[in-house]
This record gives C-alpha cells, structure tokens and sequence, in this order.
C-alpha cells in the first residue's frame, strides 16, 4: 500500500511541475523617446521631437523570446531612417541588439525573436529604444526600455503532451 501511496504522490508532483512549466513568463515594455535622452547629443532636433515605444515579449522554449512591438514618433528633423532596441545603460551608447525597422513610419508594428539572455538584458533596464534620422545617424530620440512581468500569464504554447501511461506499480506486499 505504501508503495501505491508513493506512486501517487510522485505523479501528483511530476503533473504539477508539467503545468508550471507549461506557464511562460510575458513581459510588458515601454519607453519614452526624447531628444535629450539620445547620446551621443543630436543637433538640430525640432523642440516637439518625442516617440513612444510598447511592446510585450513571451518567454518560448528553446531559449527563445517573442516580442511584437509598436512603434509611434513625431515632429522628427526628417524620416526615420532606422529603429533598434540597442544595449546600453542611461546615458551610454550601445550596440544593436534588435532591428526594429527600416526605414521606420509612425506606428509601425513589428515582431522579432530574441534569446532568454536579451529579454534579461531588457528587464534589468540595460537596453534602449532610439529613432535615427539622416540628421542625426547615430539617433535623434531615445528612450529607456522599461519592463514589467504580466501575473498569471500563460504561453500561447499548448501544454506539453501528458507522458504515455507506464506499466501498474507491482502490488503492494502484505505484512
């Protein structure tokens, strides 16, 4: 009887870790892009210059993210020739991490893959979200991406598949 007992318990806990993980993190982004956040300074730049960037990224398997984005500017010094989430603390320019568009239009939409190791990169505020324009090639306005996790979401994966049945525990010994 014991020996059932156990069984039991261990599919009960081997069930639960299956539906936890079947549960995938997803993440809120913002930013709000100024001029005067750009580094390094852009010249130029029409006083109203601003843009706002959202997006929301779901952990998936494989060490492997997916962001879908949006992407509203305005009163630039020209078209947007470019968009990226780059690395980079407040204040520090960085490389490119994701290439969001290009040429860029206000409210262009988007999504792209990123690795588990960029989306950490993204929640500890390490990343950044500029527009760069011909005026200004290194960035006109520039915002800092700001993460909040979403309580209780799930994956837009299917649950894994349950594990096909084993043979029946042996029957319990008497005393």
């Amino acid at each position: 009887m014991r020996t059932l007992v156990a069984a039991v318990g261990v599919a009960l806990v081997l069930t639960g870790l299956a539906s936890a993980s079947s549960q995938a993190d997803t993440y809120k982004l913002t930013a709000t892009m100024k001029a005067r956040a750009e580094v390094p300074r852009p010249t130029g730049v029409p006083a109203g210059a601003n843009g706002h960037f959202t997006g929301k990224a779901v952990e998936l398997a494989n060490d492997r993210a997916r962001l879908t984005w949006h992407l509203t500017f305005s009163s630039l010094s020209g078209r947007a020739l470019a968009a990226h989430i780059h690395t980079g603390k407040v204040g520090k320019a960085g490389g490119v991490m994701v290439p969001l568009c290009g040429p860029c239009r206000n409210g262009q939409r988007g999504t792209a893959t990123i690795t588990h190791a960029q989306l950490r990169t993204i929640e500890l505020g390490r990343a950044y979200v500029n527009v760069h324009t011909a005026k200004n090639s290194a960035g006109e306005i520039r915002g800092q991406v700001s993460s909040t996790e979403v309580k209780g979401s799930d994956s837009a994966q299917p649950p894994p598949s349950p594990a096909p049945p084993g043979p029946p525990p042996p029957p319990a010994p008497y005393p």
